[in-house]
């Protein structure tokens, strides 16, 4: 689970690249400079801080595959802190790897939460799977239906209130990171042909 929620403070174009400034008070830890932290689920490593405004430096590869570009001052992100040896797992593993970018389709009410239907980039199909997981914008979920062209996630209360999911609507972007197992054994199973 997403340990707080960030706000954008600054974003500076430089060299085809950005540096990215986040207020992360809501963390219960401050990192230093040389730690990473999940933006949205992207791993980035922090470049610098000045009390509770976090700075990273995203290159040209992060931006081309995640959201990180489209933030703007004001915006709210997840954050998350690297797990450290011996704390408690909460959920799938996510390692800040991002994939690509996806696109909410549509958000149907469901009970107390919502179903979150996401189109399924080309690439990433064969990694996606019902009861499977994917992690959009960092949060870790259980993946709910495959449908031909896109999948849904089942969000809860807890996760609509206390994550960026409850402020999305249709037509915006989502990082999406796939099931690092499934990834491994599609690179295993595609190497033995």
């Amino acid at each position: 689970m997403i340990r707080a929620l960030g706000a954008v403070v600054d974003v500076q174009r430089r060299d085809g690249g950005v540096r990215l400034s986040v207020d992360a008070a809501g963390l219960k830890e401050t990192p230093t400079p040389g730690d990473s932290v999940a933006v949205n689920g992207v791993c980035l490593t922090m470049a610098a801080h000045n009390s509770t405004v976090l700075d990273f430096d995203v290159i040209p590869e992060t931006l081309a595959r995640s959201n990180l570009g489209e933030l703007t001052a004001g915006a709210h992100v997840n954050l998350e802190l690297s797990l450290k040896v011996g704390e408690r797992l909460d959920g799938h593993l996510v390692y800040g790897h991002i994939d690509a970018t996806t696109i909410i389709v549509r958000i149907e009410p469901e009970g107390q939460g919502v179903r979150m239907w996401c189109a399924i980039p080309p690439a990433l199909a064969p990694l996606v799977c019902e009861k499977g997981y994917v992690a959009l914008d960092g949060i870790s979920l259980t993946v709910a239906a495959v449908e031909e062209a896109g999948f849904a996630v089942a969000l809860i209360p807890e996760t609509l209130k206390r994550t960026t999911l409850g402020r999305k609507r249709t037509g915006d972007v989502l990082n999406i990171e796939a099931d690092p197992v499934a990834r491994y054994v599609a690179a295993v199973l595609r190497n033995r042909n």
